[in-house]
């Protein structure tokens, strides 16, 4: 079995060049914060609540209709985990990502709301 998300030996390696540069560590530290705290704000302003979170991941509640969004979210291309494997089916994980992917994120998650609304 094989993670989805592997990491092989170069990323490894600069990876930890990267930890070995403080101004790269503190602005991507600044910047998982910020692209956190507007998912969670933007989240809240859809209607969903999260966990509190200082990670780079925010766990959102959903509803009844994770599974269904979670797998209306892939067949658009963005990936998020369903939270029922830790026992969680009205949550879903997201991943910070760049402003551009939270954007996408949103606007998907709401387009697929909107739908499941009007339908």
């Amino acid at each position: 079995m094989k993670e989805p998300f592997n990491v092989n030996a170069l990323a490894q390696d600069a990876a930890i060049a990267a930890l070995q540069d403080n101004a790269h560590v503190e602005r991507t530290q600044r910047l998982n914060a910020e692209g956190r705290e507007l998912l969670i704000r933007r989240l809240n302003d859809q209607g969903f609540a999260s966990t509190p979170s200082e990670s780079n991941f925010v766990l959102v509640r959903l509803g009844p209709q994770a599974k269904e969004l979670y797998e209306g979210l892939l067949r658009r291309g963005v990936i998020v985990r369903y939270a029922a494997i830790w026992g969680l089916p009205d949550y879903v994980r997201i991943s910070v990502g760049t402003q551009e992917e939270n954007e996408r994120l949103l606007e998907v998650l709401a387009e697929l709301t909107s739908g499941a609304q009007a339908g």
